[in-house]
């Protein structure tokens, strides 16, 4: 703050010379105790705006105060804006019962005041734009009589209202970096005693200049914060778009995650059910939970694309389901030249009767390849259960013979190929699951080396434990219920319960609400997810409420909660 900032002012006529030279302590005051009054209420005020982390209010605050210390009937706040101009952030006029901006939720909807014409030229009739842009605090005892300022519209405004505006304090706000950032206008001093209106004083101008000062630090520190706080915010939904971009099966789920998660808290606030009747978050734990939803996956980037992405089981850099039609390609030609071998031999040795049978033989044999085939390209596709029959059946073809391209006879399919045809449930294998589930791990550990403020210092545990179940069966730590906070239990639903209806997973198609919410009920009996949060989704319709704005409408059918799996109402 420019040391020489509070003395630098305009008074307008009608203020006395001891008043014009800033003397608080002048003659104007026989009684010093009120003012020491008043500059304890500053210093109140100061430590009150300090603790404030609320903008809205924060600048409510100030005007407030201001108007508080003058006794002034009324009162703006302005900001300034990078587009140059001063916008209306708070409105107050007592004795109209006027109350807009800040918490009230009355909009304002004046424009902003420019701070310079169309022309280019500084907006210096304007009282508000010249104290900004003079960065001086103007003083006016009377409107009416003012020189070199406009105030036809608060001659009509006061036509209107019958309202009359007499006296203006006008003060710039300037923050660490001598800037302007906004400007405190009053309106209407009263007399402490009497309520007459009357001139701002040279008191009443250094009380409303030190809170400006102290407010212009507040204002800038809370602008600092939600810099600093939208920089954090968009640097790691950068990181989330990555992980979604990375893979286009699973664009979007670290979007959604974060939605559904705080969907699922909000409605857990409200409940009573079980354990939850103690849960009672503020808005910043619910902040706390949103980012490590956001960050739950983050440990993805270590991940290879080639397992995120591997949507049938034969996949790797390329689907191998395209080499194994070309081996059947291969007998079905085999099978061919063998029957037109066999049909010329039965021509040369004066046997033509042989032909239909070899010819029955032969069908016989291409539709044996041909059923095969269909069999295996449907094994490729990862469903949710696979039998040993059908098991049985896939080593049972690969181990035929057939004759590759060095004219080598080999099995039909290789060991890696029997193995990932083979797949119980979905399309990776054993190890290429490890290599999925190791991202939690990441994960884990790249939140842990972050130097999390107090506020989000759950962060790790809760996007940690989102692959925990509550019988101590999930990874990477094998967490019980009782050893997870009620956010990772949160977070466990919505990830699982995303997953089921996403449309962009490689290994299944979207599911139905109704099919979904039987998969988590199931999932809830065996003790995977949290039961109290299970039924406050179902209780809550939270499930709804997240298909409605995020689900295709052929997904949302009809759902009778008697029927869900493990469900109690």
């Amino acid at each position: 703050m420019d040391p020489n900032y509070q003395n630098k002012s305009v008074i307008a006529k009608g203020i006395s010379g001891d008043a014009a030279s800033g003397r608080v302590f002048s003659t104007e005051m026989k009684d010093v105790s009120p003012l020491l009054a008043r500059v304890d209420k500053l210093n109140q005020l100061g430590i009150a705006l300090s603790a404030e982390r609320d903008t809205k209010k924060l600048l409510e605050n100030i005007l407030l105060g201001a108007k508080d210390l003058t006794n002034a009937d009324a009162g703006t706040m302005y900001t300034r804006t990078d587009q140059n101009t001063l916008k209306f952030e708070i409105i107050r006029t007592d004795s109209l019962k006027i109350a807009m901006g800040g918490t009230t939720g009355v909009e304002i909807k004046f424009p902003p005041l420019p701070l310079y014409k169309d022309n280019g030229e500084p907006n210096l009739q304007m009282i508000a734009a010249a104290a900004a842009l003079q960065e001086i605090t103007i003083n006016i005892p009377d409107a009416y009589e003012a020189e070199g300022f406009d105030f036809s519209g608060t001659k009509k405004f006061d036509q209107m209202t019958g309202y009359r505006s007499q006296s203006f304090l006008t003060v710039p706000l300037k923050n660490h970096e001598n800037e302007i950032i906004g400007v405190l206008q009053l309106i209407n001093a009263k007399d402490f005693e009497t309520g007459a209106i009357r001139a701002f004083t040279a008191s009443d101008q250094e009380l409303a200049q030190s809170l400006a000062s102290q407010a212009a630090i507040s204002m800038t520190n809370q602008r600092l914060i939600e810099d600093l706080k939208k920089l954090f915010e968009s640097f790691i939904r950068a990181i989330a778009n990555a992980i979604d971009d990375k893979s286009p099966y699973t664009g979007g789920h670290c979007e959604r995650v974060p939605v559904l998660s705080e969907m699922l808290a909000r409605a857990a606030k409200r409940s009573m059910v079980g354990e939850l009747k103690d849960y009672n978050p503020t808005e910043e734990e619910i902040y706390e939970l949103r980012i490590a939803a956001w960050m739950h996956d983050c440990g993805k980037v270590v991940t290879p694309e080639y397992v995120v992405d591997k949507s049938t089981k034969l996949q790797t850099i390329y689907d191998r389901i395209h080499s194994v039609n070309a081996r059947f390609d291969v007998l079905k030609r085999d099978a061919e030249v063998a029957f037109l071998r066999q049909k010329i031999a039965a021509m040369e040795q004066g046997d033509p009767s042989r032909i239909p049978e070899l010819e029955e033989e032969y069908k016989k044999s291409i539709l044996k390849i041909q059923d095969d085939q269909k069999f295996v390209q449907a094994s490729n596709i990862g469903g949710e259960f696979m039998t040993q029959e059908r098991k049985n059946r896939i080593k049972e073809i690969g181990a035929r013979q057939w004759v590759n391209s060095d004219g080598e006879t080999v099995n039909f399919l290789t060991d890696d190929e029997i193995k990932n045809l083979c797949i119980s449930k979905g399309t990776l294998t054993d190890e290429e699951r490890e290599v999925i589930n190791h991202h939690v791990v990441a994960t884990k550990n790249m939140l842990r080396t972050l130097p999390f403020p107090k506020h989000l210092r759950r962060v790790p545990e809760m996007a940690g434990a989102h692959h925990e179940t509550m019988n101590g069966k999930g990874y990477p730590d094998g967490l019980t219920r009782e050893q997870m906070s009620i956010g990772a239990r949160i977070m466990a639903i919505a990830d699982v319960f995303e997953a089921l209806t996403a449309s962009d997973r490689p290994y299944k198609p979207s599911k139905s609400l109704s099919e979904s919410l039987k998969i988590l009920g199931f999932m809830k009996k065996d003790q995977h997810i949290d039961p109290d949060l299970f039924k406050v989704f179902i209780d809550e319709q939270v499930y709804l409420e997240y298909a409605q704005s995020y689900l295709d409408p052929k997904q949302i059918d009809d759902i009778q909660p008697k029927k869900i799996p493990g469900y109690e109402p």
